[in-house]
């Protein structure tokens, strides 16, 4: 059985259906993983904490499971050094994160919604995966700054993949991916529209004035983020079934070590079908 440690900053529905989806299919029996603990970079003690009610309702969902859930505030831990120095602040941090989950069994750890960086020390520890809304040869950065940068480089596709953490973050080997055309059919008519408003204004006013509601900037993202959570499960599946293991944060699949990663899109497909 494949033991994972979830991480999670528990923001919102998103989080909570990550988390329902693996535990789902593990009911299911169709997905021999144990979450051996979920850690939060949060104990909702925080003020403000505008997320808390969201939060209080991932934490309910964690212990409901059985879970342990393990926290640690952001917010709360070494405010002095936060203030004076953030990059010692992160290894102290990630030295605290390892002291309080090396106790759990884990042999992967997801990053799924996790909004903290993970200090350079735990990426060298710890093997884990975490997602990037991007092809592996995509857009580095944010969701909302890929997006806008598809759209600039006038791109016909987009994805999503799970690559290895390392301390180059969203630089670390791409394991996974999937794919979907943002070209053709109901594109068409959104890809015209942002034509005609170049003419006039620049991308970065648009972005600016429309922000994450610019109909082609909506399409992309929603079609994208469709995917992230099926990306995912199936990504745990290729662990979880053998058929991927990582050594020396390098995938491997039996004893080769395998260059480039794997095209889970007809297996993501699949599931949004189903």
């Amino acid at each position: 059985m494949l033991k994972i440690g979830w991480f999670s900053s528990g923001r919102g529905p998103g989080s909570r259906d990550l988390l329902r989806a693996v535990m789902e299919e593990r009911g299911r029996g169709s997905l021999d993983v144990e979450i051996s603990f979920v850690f939060c970079n949060w104990d909702n003690t925080e003020e403000p904490n505008p997320r808390k009610e969201q939060r209080r309702l991932f934490f309910d969902m964690v212990e409901g499971y059985g879970i342990p859930l393990i926290t640690l505030s952001w917010k709360g831990f070494r405010p002095d050094l936060w203030d004076s120095d953030q990059r010692a602040w992160r290894d102290e941090y990630g030295t605290e994160l390892r002291r309080l989950t090396s106790a759990q069994d884990m042999d992967l750890g997801i990053l799924a919604g996790y909004m903290l960086w993970m200090d350079d020390e735990t990426c060298r520890r710890y093997d884990m995966l975490n997602l990037h809304p991007a092809l592996p040869d995509g857009p580095k950065g944010t969701w909302q700054e890929v997006i806008w940068k598809l759209i600039e480089e006038r791109a016909d596709r987009q994805g999503a993949m799970m690559h290895i953490c390392t301390p180059e973050w969203d630089r670390g080997e791409p394991l996974t991916y999937c794919s979907f055309p943002i070209r053709g059919g109901g594109y068409d008519i959104l890809w015209a529209g942002m034509e005609e408003k170049l003419r006039t204004r620049g991308l970065d006013e648009i972005a600016a004035e429309e922000g994450t509601e610019e109909p082609l900037f909506r399409r992309i993202r929603e079609d994208g983020s469709r995917r992230e959570l099926p990306l995912i499960v199936e990504t745990i599946r290729e662990f979880a079934e053998g058929k991927a293991r990582i050594k020396g944060k390098r995938l491997y699949r039996g004893d080769l070590a395998v260059d480039g990663p794997r095209d889970l899109s007809a297996q993501v497909d699949a599931a949004l079908r189903g």
